[in-house]
């Protein structure tokens, strides 16, 4: 069974969702047949290393993989990778081409020393390659290596965006998906289209009658539906703290939900909730508070106990 994010891969600009801003100006290089080092950064799943690699084939034809070169930062972080692999590949002559390209995904892991390295090997070799640096938070690169590229900022994606792309699959896949299932599948991958595909691909295996629902998105996903979230906090706030205490356990013990996800998952309702401000700013506070103190080794069901106690200072008369 073929991988659907691979499957469905863009193999060319014009295929890549939305981020219109950076095609264009990677399409017009591509016809001049140059481009400078560039620094793509962005949330994940929103076309970062599918637009490296659909430049590579528009610039190289059928040379494009002898002429770029892909190396992950996250899997070796250290000056190594820098000195070796990526060195290595910069002294090789380019095939039928100028120069050729070195993308180094997630390059916001390297360490300062491997930074500093990188930025030699960018200066040394600019006559015949172009290095392509991807990272989800830019600001962890050291300032030279910054001056040194153009900054492109990928966006989120959209629920259009998100919708266009899964109905355009689920055709091809013959499978049926109901609106509420796309929205469920946006909520939980928040525009990151490589998670929503594969909850989509899950989502089609366990959906036996062939139609996708939004209760067959929640259930491959091992996420709290937000109306059971939302039903667990008005509970407090009504002051049924017993009942709002089931809600709870059944989420954690019945569903086998993760602390963290419930914990985010109240984050995002707050906002809606019928309180004042005022309440839904301490309320946040408090769920920022209790979030870090489950990532310190709290227990989880005390820690979600003790944050819906909060909500009972501001119970509805």
């Amino acid at each position: 069974m073929e991988i659907w994010t691979e499957k469905y891969r863009p193999k060319k600009l014009d295929d890549i969702v939305n981020q219109k801003h950076v095609v264009e100006r990677l399409k017009a290089w591509v016809r001049e047949k140059s481009v400078p080092n560039m620094l793509f950064a962005g949330p994940a799943g929103v076309g970062k290393t599918c637009c490296a690699v659909a430049l590579a084939v528009e610039l190289f034809g059928d040379n494009w993989k002898q002429n770029f070169q892909e190396t992950n930062a996250s899997d070796a972080r250290g000056i190594d990778v820098v000195r070796g692999r990526i060195k290595d590949f910069a002294r090789i002559k380019p095939i039928g081409a100028d120069f050729k390209i070195i993308f180094l995904d997630e390059s916001d892991a390297l360490t300062p020393e491997a930074q500093q390295a990188l930025r030699r090997t960018m200066e040394r070799f600019s006559g015949v390659a172009r290095f392509i640096l991807s990272a989800n938070y830019s600001s962890r690169l050291i300032e030279p290596i910054q001056s040194r590229t153009v900054v492109f900022r990928f966006r989120k994606l959209k629920e259009e965006d998100v919708e266009k792309y899964i109905n355009r699959v689920a055709r091809s896949e013959n499978i049926d998906i109901s609106k509420d299932a796309i929205s469920a599948i946006y909520e939980i991958s928040e525009g990151d289209l490589r998670k929503a595909t594969n909850l989509l691909q899950a989502s089609a295996a366990l959906a036996t009658t062939g139609n996708i629902t939004r209760e067959t998105v929640y259930e491959v996903a091992a996420q709290a539906k937000p109306q059971d979230i939302r039903e667990m906090i008005e509970l407090a706030l009504q002051g049924k703290f017993g009942e709002a205490r089931k809600k709870l356990y059944s989420l954690l013990i019945e569903q086998g939900l993760a602390a963290e996800d419930i914990i985010r998952q109240i984050h995002k309702q707050i906002f809606d909730l019928d309180i004042p401000e005022t309440a839904k700013l301490e309320l946040v506070e408090k769920t920022g508070e209790f979030e870090y103190r489950l990532g310190m080794g709290g227990s989880d069901d005390i820690q979600l106990e003790a944050l819906l106690v909060q909500f009972l200072k501001f119970k509805k008369d």
